[in-house]
């Protein structure tokens, strides 16, 4: 049955702007998005079909432009949408950690990393550059692949706080691999960065690990 043929209480939409998003389930917030469905199928139907293929959002929202359009009903057009959602996701989240505190609101840097590292198939190294009030002055990606304390050279984070005259940075990479568990190299990383940024007085306030949903802190786990 098509979703025009529900009760008006019924329909996702209708729903939404009624209750709120929070009130809709996975399925029914993809039928918003995604407005129409497939010869045989309604959005929602077609929506549960897209959450049981890939067997979650987090691996819907990862997947590839050739994973994506090979679910029927899905094409290019749906995903530049879904991308340029996500994409919006974190320049909202991106000013609202500029306008504040980064230490005051550590759900929304972990909100804004999550969807930062969405989808990268490769390790990143990120890094945020506060000042002295820890807002957010820029955000950077300095180094991509495999990353161990060799890899990454303090050197080149020195040099890139001090050109945005940074009194403190945040540092972020992630772990394709699924486990945000630091290794031993992080935590090596982690030291020869913290010494050679205090020689130029500038602090780290926190290393961050990212693993799809999962972030680990390094200052909540006495890690710094």
């Amino acid at each position: 049955m098509a979703i025009s043929d529900w009760p008006e209480h019924q329909r996702p939409r209708e729903r939404l702007i009624r209750e709120g998003a929070p009130a809709l389930s996975d399925a029914e917030l993809l039928a918003v998005f995604l407005r129409v469905g497939v010869k045989g199928k309604n959005a929602i139907e077609l929506a549960r079909d897209m959450v049981g293929h890939f067997g979650s959002l987090q691996a819907l929202f990862g997947a590839s432009l050739a994973e994506f359009c090979a679910t029927h009903g899905l094409g290019s057009a749906k995903f530049a949408q879904l991308q340029a959602v996500m994409e919006l996701a974190r320049r909202a989240l991106e000013e609202q950690v500029k306008q504040g505190s980064a230490l005051s609101s550590p759900q929304a840097v972990k909100q804004y990393l999550r969807l930062l590292f969405h989808g990268k198939p490769h390790e990143s190294f990120h890094v945020l550059f506060l000042d002295v009030k820890n807002r957010l002055l820029a955000s950077k990606e300095l180094f991509r692949g495999t990353l161990t304390h060799t890899s990454v050279y303090p050197r080149e984070v020195v040099k890139e706080a001090l050109a945005r005259n940074a009194a403190s940075v945040m540092l972020a990479h992630n772990h394709p691999s699924g486990s945000a568990e630091p290794s031993e190299s992080d935590l090596l990383l982690t030291r020869a960065l913290v010494q050679a940024l205090a020689l130029v007085d500038i602090r780290i306030l926190d290393h961050f690990v990212v693993a799809g949903q999962h972030v680990h802190s390094f200052a909540e786990h006495g890690q710094l």
